[in-house]
């Protein structure tokens, strides 16, 4: 089937989360430009992310309705403070609590969309199918497909910019016989609404972020819950004040004040980032986290799980979790906790290495993401496609995480080693092709080589190197490294503010 050839538009943006909000945002902002396509396979803007379990940066909150329904649409809460967790230009007076949850998250992200016209650009149930160059013209013929039709269409870009984020498509379940199952299998980013679970014996697998939302939030409603783990977490308390109308009034009222506070949550996070270096500072922070982290863990749990529960691995290799009452919820009579490899599903449940049985109504998939948002169906000049290039590298990278030298006029905004100030790096390095003054711009190869291997030496000294046999997804990865920053983020704000970048290649028109 043919696609329908949509009107050539010099800007478009894949992805209606966060990055392409601020990416449509400050091309009004800073361009004074409107000319663009934001695009998005969810029904709404955020959608990808606030109804999904996303371990980062958001992470799902489940909320059991009377009568044992599942309601996800409330979706995540966040475990960064709220002050922090909004634009910086477009700061949020309104969140009521430290750490906020999906209906005051998504209130935010439709009123900033609406502020900055994001809204009237955002064309929604639309997947990215991949995009083509084309040399002779220094355009990208863009693939596209409706969700819900399956109509293909392709539409002629200049500038095309993905924010399609990195933790959005569930691992599979790969356990055999999971197809035999005669009950639900779900996966916490794909909770059907209907599902019922009142007095259900559920099973639970996984222990990450999602696992310790579900856990707790399930519990009380359920007959029994057998979670089943695979590596142990670091888990730390997570208060959650709540944010009164007096203070609330003084961030909307009182010039700086919300600010000032964000520049110093910025200035303690940057501090923490310390404990990531292999060195004797950075020592002394993984020990203070590691004893807070053992002491919280011995405070709430039951002493039947500390052996389980303890990792055996340097703190910062994985994700720390921000317990929303996990460890506590374990001390319930209907929920059990093991190590034990399941080897296969039947009809009515799991069973373990040991041949037990654990009989099952439903079954919650908390495995996790594919890392896989850099995998596009991308084809550059000459033919390079993305794996042909970082076949290269060793791995998957981009220079200042956003741009390879094969794809000119294409960025990421969250790329490989991703780090605060993207967007405007990306308006700097685009900025002239999108108002027309060049036709293409791409990163030189050898600044591109340079800055991976100095990224890679960077790393070498940081606790990662040491994560190889945490996980196996971990082991799955083969450049681990490359979805990580090895440096804070005041270095790369301050890169990000050179006028000129040498390390990008104008070409101007006709040339």
């Amino acid at each position: 089937m043919q696609p329908t050839q949509l009107p050539f538009i010099p800007v478009i943006i894949i992805g209606g989360g966060f990055s392409g909000l601020a990416m449509g945002a400050q091309l009004k902002r800073k361009l004074n430009f409107e000319d663009y396509i934001l695009y998005d396979r969810s029904p709404d803007l955020g959608a990808g992310r606030l109804h999904t379990a996303v371990s980062w940066y958001a992470h799902e909150v489940i909320q059991v309705e009377p009568g044992g329904r599942i309601d996800v649409n409330p979706g995540c809460g966040v475990d960064i403070p709220s002050i922090y967790y909004s634009l910086s230009f477009a700061p949020n007076p309104d969140f009521t609590q430290f750490f906020p949850e999906q209906p005051e998250i998504l209130q935010y992200i439709k009123s900033t969309a609406k502020k900055f016209g994001v809204d009237k650009h955002a064309k929604f149930n639309t997947s990215w199918d991949g995009a083509v160059w084309q040399e002779a013209t220094k355009t990208w013929i863009v693939r596209l497909s409706d969700t819900r039709t399956g109509e293909i269409f392709s539409q002629e870009c200049r500038v095309l910019i993905s924010g399609t984020g990195a933790l959005v498509n569930p691992n599979p379940c790969e356990i055999p016989g999971v197809d035999s199952f005669h009950g639900p299998v779900v996966h916490t980013a794909k909770w059907p609404q209907e599902l019922n679970i009142e007095g259900k014996e559920v099973v639970v697998i996984g222990n990450g972020c999602s696992a310790t939302q579900v856990v707790p939030a399930i519990a009380p409603h359920v007959k029994s819950v057998h979670q089943f783990m695979r590596s142990p977490q670091f888990f730390l308390p997570r208060p959650n004040p709540t944010i009164g109308p007096v203070l609330r009034w003084i961030f909307r009222y009182v010039p700086f004040v919300q600010t000032f506070i964000r520049w110093m949550f910025f200035h303690i996070f940057e501090y923490t980032v310390g404990q990531f270096y292999l060195s004797p500072r950075g020592a002394r922070h993984r020990r203070r986290w590691q004893w807070l982290s053992d002491w919280y863990l011995e405070s709430c749990a039951p002493k039947q799980y500390w052996d389980i529960l303890k990792p055996n691995y340097l703190i910062g290799c994985k994700r720390r979790v921000f317990d929303p009452g996990y460890l506590t919820s374990l001390r319930r009579d209907n929920v059990r906790l093991t190590n034990e490899p399941i080897v296969k599903i039947d009809e009515s449940g799991v069973v373990t290495k040991s041949g037990q049985h654990y009989p099952a109504d439903v079954i919650v998939l908390a495995t996790g993401f594919q890392i896989s948002s850099y995998n596009v169906n991308l084809v550059g000049r000459d033919g390079v496609t993305p794996t042909q290039h970082w076949a290269k590298f060793g791995g998957v990278e981009a220079y200042k995480s956003i741009a390879c030298a094969p794809f000119p006029n294409f960025f990421f905004l969250y790329g490989p080693n991703s780090s605060t100030g993207v967007v405007d790096l990306i308006l700097k390095v685009a900025g002239p092709v999108i108002k027309g003054r060049v036709s293409d711009v791409a990163v030189k190869l050898d600044y591109e080589k340079e800055f991976s291997d100095t990224q890679q030496k960077a790393l070498s000294q940081r606790v990662w190197v040491d994560c190889k046999s945490v996980s196996e997804l971990v082991q799955r990865l083969e450049w681990l490294e490359s979805y990580t920053l090895p440096v804070v983020n005041v270095h790369t704000l301050g890169a990000n503010c050179i006028p000129y970048d040498e390390g990008m290649g104008f070409r101007q028109q006709g040339a």
